[in-house]
């Protein structure tokens, strides 16, 4: 469960996903059909500098201010914010998004503490919670072995990356997660389990995988019914992982 920083900007997308299926209501190239909304695309950051989001984001940091988010116990967030990044500051607890996000695009730049310290899950670990449960490792996998479904851009626990593309530490690197959260029964009953497709670096490394609950260290607990929209999170590990451009 890590994640790291050098210049945070956290721009999360969000939208009502539902299953694809074709409108039968609509004539294949209906003149009639609405069009889709325009927005202005976002563009690729450089390892120098963050790129702009998209003009429909939600955007969770600036590389300004923590505004958006909040730590534990509802305090303010014990982060190093410092040229256009926020840091983990080791040993200061987790910090959550004072907004709530279920199904969402979410773009997390992040980069490993350099020099490296440690080795295997004690090396620049960190990790990004969707809804605060299901975790999105981060950590720092350049040339550093630790067990598979624990590596950078794993479904902690759950799901192995199908292939490791980390970059040297001190290196930016990205994830865009699609995330379908869990639907639940008047009874409590999972209707539709939680999904992820990720992409780290621009590589597909998890493609639309369905969780068997939330994610844990050496446990796999069960689906709890839970609101469809919770917090977004980001671990504390005990190491000092950068971020930008949420």
């Amino acid at each position: 469960m890590k994640i790291v920083l050098c210049a945070i900007v956290m721009a999360l997308c969000t939208a009502g996903f539902l299953e694809a299926q074709v409108d039968p209501s609509w004539k294949p190239n209906d003149p009639d059909r609405p069009l889709p909304a325009v927005i202005a695309a976002g563009t690729e950051g450089t390892q120098e500098a963050p790129g702009r989001p998209p003009s429909d984001a939600i955007v969770l940091f600036s590389g300004k201010d923590l505004s958006q988010w909040m730590g534990e116990d509802s305090q303010p967030p014990k982060r190093k914010v410092a040229d256009g990044y926020m840091e983990v500051v080791p040993h200061t607890g987790c910090i959550h998004t004072r907004q709530p996000f279920g199904d969402c695009q979410l773009h997390v730049e992040f980069a490993e503490p350099m020099p490296p310290v440690g080795e295997g899950q004690g090396r620049g670990n960190s990790g990004v919670f969707l809804m605060g449960l299901y975790e999105i490792q981060v950590l720092d996998s350049y040339q550093n072995k630790t067990y598979a479904d624990g590596e950078a851009a794993a479904v902690y626990g759950q799901f192995p990356p199908l292939v490791n593309v980390s970059r040297p530490p001190g290196q930016w690197q990205t994830y865009d997660i699609i995330f379908h959260g869990p639907r639940f029964g008047k009874d409590g009953k999972v209707l539709r389990p939680a999904r992820a497709t990720v992409l780290h670096n621009g590589v597909l490394v998890q493609d639309n995988v369905e969780l068997s609950g939330p994610t844990a260290h050496h446990d796999r607990p069960p689906y709890n019914q839970t609101p469809d929209k919770l917090p977004l999170s980001i671990q504390d590990h005990g190491n000092p992982v950068r971020f930008r451009n949420i």
